[in-house]
């Protein structure tokens, strides 16, 4: 599991809450990076994963095994939109 230093920002600036609901998710991909409901950001292959209100927009490499969580971010907010 490798975390962008543009999602490390994301995270460091949510309120506490809102990080930690959105840590959850983001552990939950080391263990599976392919879960139920997780669905492709529109026009990417890039899948994102939902909780709550936040998203959190990742990459999976299957040749090296590595997850790399690239945006942390509210579904409405315009870094979500820019990984596109």
């Amino acid at each position: 599991m490798d975390v962008a230093p543009a999602a490390q920002r994301q995270l460091r600036r949510l309120p506490p809450l809102d990080a930690a609901r959105a840590r959850l998710p983001i552990l939950a991909l080391s263990r599976d990076p392919r879960p139920p409901g997780v669905a492709r950001l529109a026009d990417t292959d890039l899948p994102r994963a939902r909780a709550g209100d936040m998203r959190v927009v990742y990459a999976v490499d299957d040749t090296e095994r590595v997850v790399v969580v690239l945006r942390v971010a509210r579904r409405g907010e315009s870094t979500y939109r820019q990984v596109r």
